[in-house]
């Protein structure tokens, strides 16, 4: 359990309910990746005769009780006893944010550490990227793109990738060290469900590709291959520059 959802717990604890509340995440991250938002699911049972909470009072009581927890809760809605945070989501969306033209880690920027990956070698090719990215668009069984954990048994590799962008981005406060030659990219996935570490093991081989350690069409082949031992050793891009940027689900059903 991630430390912000032991802190959300206890948060929810503080509302008094009769009976012990638990949230249910959509998305779980590995340690040191990062989350714009997520979203979750909770039933308050409170005691006879008290009223239901309204969503800003609930806003409200959880956020005073999480003001030593990096984590804030943005919005709250009333929804149908059938809706669950993880199985009604529509899609996900993640977020990898590359750094260009460090030479060397100590020149990433201080306020942007832990929070992007530099890699080795200065610049990417990015025409290059975006074609093999092009692959990885569509249904595909995905077994060389994930992790090996105790779910794979249970889990089908094949998964829909509904959107792959590569594009320009910028650093916090990075117009102020213009003169550096510094340039930041995200990388943005968009799927209904991810397989363990599917989205770092796709950037990193787009990396690769970028680098010339791989060409645009080796990502077609390690996505024939359909076995995780094929991935290029070392090639995953670590978890500081991932981000869950959104969960989209049906408003209809929310």
């Amino acid at each position: 359990m991630i430390p912000s959802h032991v802190g959300l717990q206890k948060a929810a604890q503080n509302l008094k309910p009769v009976v012990p509340i638990k949230f249910h995440i959509s998305s779980r991250t590995d340690a040191g990746v990062h989350a714009l938002c997520n979203s979750a699911h909770l039933d308050i049972q409170r005691a006879t005769g008290k009223p239901p909470f309204h969503e800003r009072e609930l806003i409200h009581s959880l956020n005073y009780h999480l003001k030593s927890e990096p984590i804030r809760i943005l919005n709250a809605y009333r929804v149908a006893n059938s809706f669950h945070a993880r199985f009604s989501a529509l899609s996900r969306t993640y977020v990898y944010r590359l750094l260009m033209g460090c030479t060397h880690h100590s020149e990433i920027p201080v306020f942007e550490r832990d929070l992007c990956w530099a890699p080795g070698g200065g610049y990417l090719n990015v025409p290059a990227m975006q074609d093999a990215a092009w692959f990885l668009l569509g249904t595909h069984d995905f077994s060389t793109f994930r992790s090996l954990n105790s779910e794979t048994p249970f889990r089908s590799p094949v998964r829909t990738i509904l959107q792959v962008d590569i594009r320009p981005s910028s650093g916090f406060l990075s117009h102020h060290y213009e003169y550096r030659g510094l340039e930041f990219w995200e990388l943005e996935f968009r799927s209904r469900s991810f397989l363990y570490r599917q989205v770092r093991r796709m950037v990193g081989a787009l990396v690769a590709v970028g680098q010339g350690k791989l060409t645009p069409r080796h990502i077609k082949e390690l996505l024939e291959i359909k076995d995780s031992r094929a991935f290029p050793p070392h090639a995953m891009a670590p978890p500081s520059g991932l981000f869950l940027k959104s969960v989209e689900y049906n408003e209809a059903g929310r």
